[in-house]
Formats: C-alpha cells, structure tokens, sequence
C-alpha cells in the first residue's frame, strides 16, 4: 500500500478540528516509543533546548559511568553505539545542527577522558573516527562565525 505525500498529509491535517488532531496524535503516541518521545520533545521541551541539551549530557555521563565497570571492550564497543544511537535520535528531535555538534564533541571528551582502552579496539578507534569525521562535516556547514568556536572544540578532541 502506498501512502500519501507529506503535502498531502499536511493538507488533510489542515482540515480537521483540533479535538480530531489531539486524538490522532495521542492514537500516534499509542503506536510507538519514538512517536511518543518526540511529541514529549515538541510539547515539553522544545523551548528549553538548552536544559534539554544538559539532560542528554547527563544521560552520557551514566552510561559512561556503567561502562567503566566493564572490563571487556567487547561490551564497551556495544554500550558506545548505544549511546550514539541516542545522541542520534535525540539530535534529529532538536533538528539543529549545532546541537549534534555539542553533543558528540561531548561523546568524544567522554571517551577520550573515560580511561577505556579504547585504543586497543581497532572498531572503537573506527567509530570514533567516524565520529570526528560527522563532526567535521557539521562545522564544515555553519556559517564562519558559529565555526571557529566549534573548531576550537574539535581541536581539543584531535589534539
């Protein structure tokens, strides 16, 4: 089955009552995780980015905290694409790209500072590779002035 275009979506949206919104957007909370998550996002806290921004950090910060208690890079490996996974996630739901910067700028000071051999883990050092590298191509995108301070960052990372 095909469905509509998103033009034609928000045209049939444009006709409903808002009481025939707020059930379907509720019926689309029911249906799954994300959906709900994201209209958390929008409703709740879309105005605070930055304390939204702060609460992404401190979710990092634990799950670092988990990993330092394993021992084996091979559950390091698993528990730092879970992270990055919600670091994605998150920063789509922000939808700013200087938001995906801070955050895996963030990720990356973790890692470094985290004391996990990470160096031993040839996967590791490609993911955090890859990592540098998105964030590079973000910077790349922003204007001149908004750059410099992110280069900075990414050059404590590197350096």
């Amino acid at each position: 089955m095909k469905s509509s275009s998103l033009n034609e979506v928000k045209k049939e949206l444009q006709t409903l009552s808002p009481k025939e919104l707020a059930e379907m957007c509720i019926a689309l909370a029911k249906y799954k995780k994300d959906n709900k998550e994201y209209l958390d996002y929008l409703l709740f806290e879309a105005h605070g980015k930055e304390d939204y921004i702060a609460r992404i950090k401190e979710e990092i910060d634990e799950a670092f905290i988990l990993m330092k208690g394993q021992g084996n890079l091979y559950y390091n490996k698993k528990s730092l694409r879970k992270v990055l996974r919600m670091i994605s996630k998150y920063s789509k739901y922000i939808g700013e790209k200087t938001a995906s910067i801070e955050l895996l700028i963030y990720f990356c000071l973790k890692l470094k500072k985290s004391g996990i051999p990470f160096h031993e883990s040839k996967l590791i050092v490609n993911m955090y590779e890859q990592q540098i590298k998105k964030i590079t191509t973000l910077i790349n995108s922003l204007h001149e002035d908004i750059r410099q301070d992110y280069a900075d960052d990414l050059e404590q990372i590197t350096g």
